[in-house]
């Protein structure tokens, strides 16, 4: 198993400058070698990765000297992130799936990183030796201890990150007999069918005035101004703070579910068709659903659970989850549920909407592994 473990460096101005000259060398030779591997493929021929890096080592000292100011793996890596992006594009065309073709990376909107291999940088107590450079500082130390892979480092807003790969071993998983119902939604972030509520945020409501604001304000400052850079990267820091704000709760959230329950179950959202209702689409990217269920699928699998995924038109919300009657006319504005089955222990007992849901939710996934006895009724830290 492989973890990432993302720190923040505190270069000096002249490790700044050197990071931006490694970036921009790899995008540089990123766009030479897209230029190049679509010239041959237009020709009829075979290009590969390894080609075109002879190719280009071959006419490197003699054009691009400046490439050479900065570690290998700014001008090696590229090639082999090309290839691979080539391949999934491939691969993609032969499932079906729409999988982009690799695209050249603009200097001013392309995002700066580069690479750097296992064996071009040494970790030390709170910093990182990078070749060509020397010692950069980092807010803190490597918290995995395994096998080093590799690190990126990139670029987010003003600040510089580096993101370094460790190869662990498999964890032991602890079977845990536990099963939850979650319903996710934009009122509430997820409702648990053991009750328990926890709240959507909505970080970028929140900062959408200082947005608008340090957009209007980006906007009238004159192209290529030193006063504009200094708007651009004001609105890139407050994306990245509304970033890290949602990051923060969806990991906490996702790793209480991992180590709490076995079996989860949750509906198989279709986001794609969510986020192009104009209404909504703002409010769904807000809540950021789609990373909660990504980061859902990831844990609970880390740690020997499994997720059940609810088909996408199974009525949980409209249908009791005690006897199953349904309220065809239900909308988004009712928010409790109330069973109209007189033989039904709920009979005219107002159920959160939400909450019934998750039930249900539940329910069903047990329905679709074959159990009915692993349901819990106490909260997440009462079912370890």
């Amino acid at each position: 198993m492989i973890k990432a473990h993302k720190i923040r460096l505190h270069p000096t101005e002249e490790q700044k400058t050197y990071f931006a000259k490694a970036a921009g060398t790899s995008r540089f030779v990123w766009n030479w070698a897209l230029a190049e591997w679509n010239r041959q493929y237009e020709a009829g021929e075979k290009p590969t990765a390894f080609k075109l890096k002879k190719q280009f080592n071959e006419i490197r000292r003699a054009q691009y000297p400046w490439t050479w100011e900065v570690t290998k793996n700014a001008s090696d890596q590229p090639f082999l992130d090309l290839a691979k992006a080539w391949a999934a594009y491939f691969d993609g065309l032969k499932q079906g799936k729409k999988t982009g073709r690799p695209t050249f990376k603009s200097k001013k909107k392309s995002k700066l990183s580069f690479y750097l291999a296992n064996d071009q940088f040494e970790l030390g107590d709170h910093r990182i030796w990078i070749p060509k450079l020397g010692w950069v500082n980092m807010a803190e130390t490597l918290r995995f201890v395994g096998n080093v892979r590799g690190a990126r480092i990139t670029k987010t807003a003003d600040w510089w990150f580096v993101s370094i790969q460790v190869e662990l071993p498999d964890p032991v998983p602890v079977k845990k007999p536990v099963a939850v119902g979650i319903d996710v939604g934009l009122n509430r972030l997820a409702t648990l069918s053991t009750g328990e509520k926890v709240e959507n945020q909505a970080f970028l409501k929140t900062a959408l005035k200082k947005l608008r604001q340090a957009n209007k304000r980006l906007h009238r400052r004159k192209l290529g101004s030193k006063n504009r850079e200094k708007a651009r990267r004001q609105v890139a820091r407050l994306h990245y703070k509304v970033t890290c704000l949602r990051d923060d709760v969806l990991h906490k959230l996702t790793t209480q579910l991992a180590n709490c329950y076995g079996i989860i179950g949750i509906e198989d959202l279709n986001l794609k068709g969510l986020l192009k209702n104009r209404q909504l689409a703002r409010s769904f990217s807000d809540a950021g659903l789609g990373k909660l269920l990504n980061l859902l699928l990831s844990k609970v699998g880390q740690r020997g659970g499994q997720v059940i995924k609810v088909g996408r038109f199974f009525p949980s919300s409209k249908a009791c989850h005690c006897c199953g009657w349904k309220w065809e006319a239900m909308t988004l504005n009712d928010r409790t549920l109330v069973c109209l089955n007189p033989s039904c222990p709920y009979y005219q007992c107002a159920q959160d909407r939400d909450h019934n849901a998750s039930l249900n939710i539940l329910n069903e996934a047990l329905r679709l592994i074959g159990l009915i006895d692993q349901a819990v009724g106490g909260t997440g830290s009462d079912a370890t």
